[in-house]
């Protein structure tokens, strides 16, 4: 008889870093795989620090042409703004379409039933830039992002190709307070195999979050650990940040994110011993 079926991560351990509120679906990736898990959220997602752009903006919708969301977070307060107002997504003016980067992105407009009207072929914004369906040129566009450390390449490139760009923060992510206590003592004790980042920010606060646990030298506690990132700009992040990535997803989403976990430790000794 061959050998009995092992899941790809059975007796590793992974650190998954996300918004609190997100870890659920990545945990569940990640333990399908045979994985254990620890969460580390390195996100608190939360309201900006003043609605007033943002609500100015929705007041004038029907002056768009193209409203463009780079996450389901900027969905979900955009939603919840509206329906301040009386109305929803669902319900904007006929003549404002609705962009969408990242598969996430695109499920929680079509479960609001206000489907995407264009989502690139690729879950990352330089890929809405590049395929985008129609000429920037003359277009007032409205694009809803977290408040700090979000990327402006979509503004600067929809300005630059001729159109009116009106940037509005809709959410802040922020640091939270520490990591887990369970996951510190696994990464002091050497026992985690991968750390996966989700968003250059998730990269930013796990680096805060293991300077406050272990002093100035915490890169020492990421020595073994491989490091995977979800897409371009987080790896970009990583390399910044922490001098290496050692694997980045493809497609840039969760799936790719595990799969890009499972094909980096496919050669790495285990981490812990394997139970009889």
């Amino acid at each position: 008889m061959g050998a009995a079926w092992r899941p790809p991560l059975q007796d590793r351990t992974i650190v998954v870093t996300r918004a609190e509120s997100q870890l659920a679906e990545a945990r569940q990736r990640f333990e399908r795989a045979g994985a254990q898990v620890l969460d580390l959220p390195a996100l608190v997602i939360g309201p900006p620090d003043e609605w007033g752009p943002l609500d100015d903006a929705l007041g004038e919708l029907a002056d768009f042409h193209w409203l463009i969301f780079s996450s389901s977070n900027g969905v979900d307060a955009v939603e919840q703004r509206l329906e301040r107002i009386g109305t929803n997504l669902s319900r904007r003016p006929g003549t404002v379409k609705i962009a969408a980067v990242g598969r996430k992105t695109a499920a929680r407009l079509e479960a609001l039933r206000a489907p995407a009207d264009f989502v690139p072929p690729t879950f990352v914004a330089d890929s809405l830039i590049e395929n985008f369906p129609v000429s920037g040129w003359g277009l007032r566009l409205l694009l809803p992002r977290v408040q700090s450390g979000g990327r402006t390449l979509l503004g600067e490139a929809f300005a630059e190709a001729g159109a009116r760009v009106v940037e509005a923060a809709a959410y802040e992510s922020r640091c939270p307070a520490r990591m887990p206590v369970a996951t510190a003592l696994a990464l002091e004790q050497g026992r985690i195999d991968a750390l996966t980042f989700s968003s250059g920010k998730t990269v930013i606060h796990t680096c805060r979050l293991l300077q406050r646990s272990f002093g100035d030298d915490w890169q020492r506690q990421l020595a073994p650990v491989a490091l995977i990132s979800i897409g371009p700009q987080t790896s970009r992040t990583c390399r910044e940040l922490l001098g290496r990535v050692d694997a980045e997803a493809d497609p840039y989403d969760l799936s790719g994110l595990v799969q890009a976990c499972i094909a980096s430790l496919a050669g790495r000794p285990l981490l812990r011993a394997t139970p009889d």
